[in-house]
């Protein structure tokens, strides 16, 4: 609008200056330059007076701007002022008063304590009462562990599928299911504490006899390995694997695998190429494939293991650690070699804290791992109880027969794709994993704390990203 304004008053000046000359030279009869000279002077006395006017009329408006400012101050000033008497009455009250206002929540949040005491001291007390073996099974329970700490394996227990078979003839049923394809996946799921919302699953395998008998790894990986069967086997489990997370990808979920790795299948010259081929083929999933074997296994690796470990390093594989015995653990080590997942069993961490003296003591190995890349799971977890004390450790993965027991792999997710696939051998590119139930003894080695489980932990667990319903079959 101003610069409308000084056209309009410049167009004036012009007009009236024109005007008065005009009139000086044609009505006066004066000569052109006189008229001319008088029409510039008239015209500079008139730009003099609009600036006059102009820079007044600005210096009102700036005025009145300022006594605006000044007027918001004084009121801010003001305001700040009752604030600050505000403050100090309530500073100033008396505190019995506010003692005896906050008396009353304080009585109510003791007693809510004291109730929830009570109901952990109930649940811990059913739990034990669950859990508890009978003298029979546990007598039996030991000469197993015993038997499969000196063998390598775990002799069947009575009524197994495998029970009162010799070495050889396991050897015979192991090599008969990998070639007609018998040797099945199932997932274990690893969840997040304390939500229990599914991050990954752990890959297991189980041999399926021809009268549809389930069979535990335990039973048939020692003869297998005296075989010399393991690396046909870890080669069918990192083909199905692949599938897996192939269809967990395909549905936009953010999921990984832990897949087990025998040392034979990294020195054999024959099958580890193809695995590496393999795996060198599908890069892109690396970030949700971890091969894990137990902390012996990677203590004693050879340079041919060690060799093999660093061509999966440099394609993106990473590395877990499980059956951890002992704390002597050497974290930027572990991940300058790839390792970023360590599996600890739940008990030995609860024990290690009860005994102390431990080389690390587990309220900071969560912490210590994480400063080199490295997340921490505790496994074998079997109790509510355990879960409560585990989170005092900052534990932020936790995995057992608490949350889910291994389910079978559904068939239509391993079937399709298999035929096509290139760089793998024949015992792998044969049959279709059939689903199955899962195994009856691996179940019932830990009915009592899958039965104690409440039913939040089931509904937690499902539904989430990752959910088991779209891969494996519902036992």
């Amino acid at each position: 609008m101003r610069s409308y304004g000084f056209l309009f008053v410049a167009t004036c000046m012009a007009t009236i200056v024109v005007s008065v000359g005009a009139v000086l030279r044609f009505a006066v009869g004066m000569s052109a330059v006189e008229a001319s000279l008088i029409a510039l002077v008239l015209l500079f006395a008139l730009m003099t007076l609009e600036v006059s006017v102009a820079r007044s009329r600005d210096r009102a408006e700036v005025s009145d701007r300022l006594e605006g400012l000044a007027r918001a101050s004084s009121d801010i000033a003001r305001e700040v002022g009752e604030l600050r008497h505000r403050m100090a009455m309530q500073e100033a009250a008396p505190v019995p008063e506010s003692k005896a206002a906050s008396e009353p929540l304080a009585r109510e949040i003791g007693e809510l304590a004291e109730l929830i005491e009570e109901i952990a001291q109930s649940v811990a007390v059913h739990d034990a009462l669950l859990s508890a073996p009978r003298p029979e099974k546990a007598a039996a329970s030991t000469a197993t562990a015993g038997a499969a700490e000196k063998t390598g394996y775990a002799p069947s227990a009575p009524g197994a599928p495998l029970a009162g078979k010799s070495e050889d003839e396991i050897k015979t049923l192991v090599r008969d299911a990998i070639a007609a394809g018998r040797v099945d996946l199932y997932l274990q799921p690893v969840v997040t504490l304390p939500q229990r919302k599914v991050r990954y699953y752990e890959a297991l395998s189980r041999m399926r006899l021809k009268d549809g008998a389930i069979v535990d790894a335990a039973q048939f990986l020692g003869p297998a390995r005296a075989a010399g069967l393991l690396p046909r086997i870890d080669e069918r489990l990192v083909h199905n694997c692949v599938q897996v997370v192939r269809r967990l990808a395909a549905k936009n979920r953010d999921v990984g695998l832990f897949l087990n790795i025998a040392p034979e299948t990294l020195a054999d010259r024959a099958v580890f190429p193809e695995i590496l081929g393999y795996l060198d083929a599908n890069r892109a999933l690396a970030p949700s494939l971890m091969l894990e074997m137990s902390q012996n296994v990677y203590r004693s690796l050879g340079a041919n293991e060690q060799e093999s470990l660093a061509l999966l390093a440099e394609r993106g594989f990473r590395f877990s650690l499980d059956r951890i015995e002992d704390f002597r653990i050497d974290p930027r080590g572990l991940a300058d070699h790839g390792v970023r997942f360590i599996k600890v069993p739940a008990e030995l961490m609860l024990k290690r804290v009860q005994d102390g003296g431990a080389h690390i003591h587990p309220a900071d190995l969560a912490d210590l791992l994480g400063r080199y890349g490295i997340d921490l799971v505790a496994d074998h977890i079997e109790s509510e109880t355990i879960v409560v004390d585990l989170l005092d450790f900052d534990v932020r993965y936790g995995q057992g027969f608490l949350f889910a027991p291994p389910r079978p792999v559904r068939a239509d997710v391993l079937r399709g794709e298999r035929v096509a696939e290139p760089g793998l051998t024949g015992a792998v590119a044969a049959g279709v994993v059939e689903s199955s139930a899962a195994a009856p003894g691996e179940i019932a080695g830990s009915a009592a704390a899958a039965t104690a489980a409440p039913a939040a932990t089931a509904a937690s667990t499902a539904g989430r990203p990752g959910d088991l319903g779209s891969v494996i079959r519902r036992a």
